[in-house]
């Protein structure tokens, strides 16, 4: 019995965890967006989120980690995508529903703006560079995970990086698309061409 309460305390120490987290979160992104980034300090998160400036620590090492924490939803987002698609299906496809399932429901407004928020903001561009990194692990520990063997593994791990090296162009591709596109018909598109690029390099690069 004792166990039982104790299981159902951390679970209710969990959820206010969370709740917290977010109130933070979402007080900060909402700062951000009013004030400017560099113009909003720790301070004002705190007052804003109604903890105190160490309960703010307690979940975030700086304020830069609180715009980039977005970034770990959009990794699982892709995971879990890829994950879901059927064990036979290509890999090149589970890859590209998975990002762009993941793309698509990054795209609401308030995601929309922090994206513009980065790239005005020195600092931020400067960061925001690391995240493919960071996806490229991820989309590779998701794509070995369909894996049987060795060498598949290893394949995986090379289209995981061609992957994000293409994401990375299609960003700032999308970023020069007239207002009004439709991502997601950009991003097909998008995905359509880079196949066929990789397709056409591989057909040039074989040894006579």
């Amino acid at each position: 019995m004792t166990k039982a309460i104790d299981g159902a305390k951390e679970g209710r120490r969990e959820i206010k965890r969370r709740q917290t987290r977010e109130r933070i979160e979402e007080s900060a992104m909402s700062l951000f967006l009013e004030r400017g980034f560099d113009a909003t300090t720790i301070e004002d998160i705190a007052e804003r989120a109604e903890v105190s400036k160490r309960s703010f620590f307690d979940y975030f090492p700086s304020k830069e980690e609180v715009v980039f924490a977005w970034q770990d939803g959009f990794a699982d987002r892709m995971m879990a995508t890829i994950a879901s698609r059927p064990a036979d299906e290509p890999a090149v496809k589970a890859v590209q529903h998975g990002l762009i399932e993941a793309i698509v429901s990054a795209t609401e407004e308030r995601t929309m703006a922090l994206g513009e928020l980065i790239r005005r903001t020195p600092t931020l561009k400067a960061r925001d560079q690391l995240k493919y990194a960071k996806l490229e692990m991820k989309l590779t520990e998701a794509l070995q995970a369909r894996s049987r063997s060795d060498e598949e593994r290893l394949r995986m791990r090379l289209l995981a990086a061609v992957v994000m090296g293409a994401l990375r162009a299609g960003g700032e591709i999308w970023n020069e698309q007239p207002p009004g596109t439709s991502l997601e018909t950009f991003a097909h598109q998008f995905f359509g061409d880079f196949w066929k690029a990789l397709a056409d390099f591989g057909n040039e690069g074989r040894v006579p």
